[in-house]
């Protein structure tokens, strides 16, 4: 039995569940999200509550189960509150700023780095913070570790970009001299 998939998903009162053939759609205040229903997986769209069933007891089907009533759960919060997603910049002359709709980041490279947000996305850079935001959690947290990617943060100073309170392992540096020098030397 699926923990997850057997939970029944509560509809707030300014959003609307309904069933399109293979997927249900999800419609609130934020905007509108389509869920397409894999084989095996059925929903059942009731006034107040949404819940998932699966047709067979084999693994991928249970895996499913669990993955669809999740992927509901958070299409109603994103589509009532919204997704968002929070990075820090780390490093001496390390900048984000926005041109238009678009990200440009200077992070020790020749040149800037201009990253283009997909649609249903937008970006907002306050002091040392860049905010990922959308409605689609899955898309929020893709574009955000995009966004990290251009300058992960690097094991000895930490500087480049990460999530906010994201720990990142220290490596100790190099010794300037080894302690017992290399065997056999004078």
């Amino acid at each position: 039995m699926s923990r997850i998939g057997n939970a029944p998903v509560k509809i707030p009162e300014s959003v609307t569940v309904t069933r399109e053939g293979n997927a249900v759609v999800i419609k609130g205040t934020k905007g509108e999200l389509r869920i397409a229903l894999p084989e095996g997986v059925a929903v059942n769209v009731d006034h107040e509550v949404v819940t998932v069933s699966r047709a067979h007891e084999d693994r991928p089907t249970r895996a499913l189960h669990g993955l669809v009533r999740a992927e509901i759960a958070n299409a109603i919060v994103g589509v009532k509150e919204g997704w968002t997603k929070t990075l820090e910049l780390s490093g001496v002359g390390f900048r984000a700023t926005m041109q238009g709709t678009h990200l440009v980041l200077t992070v020790g490279f020749s040149h800037p780095v201009t990253v283009i947000p997909p649609q249903g996305i937008a970006f907002a850079v306050t002091e040392g913070k860049i905010i990922v935001s959308g409605i689609n959690k899955q898309e929020v947290g893709q574009v955000a570790s995009k966004v990290r990617e251009v300058k992960k943060p690097e094991p000895y100073k930490g500087k480049g970009i990460k999530y906010a309170g994201e720990y990142i392992r220290k490596k100790a540096g190099k010794s300037a001299k080894a302690v017992g020098g290399a065997p056999g030397a004078k």
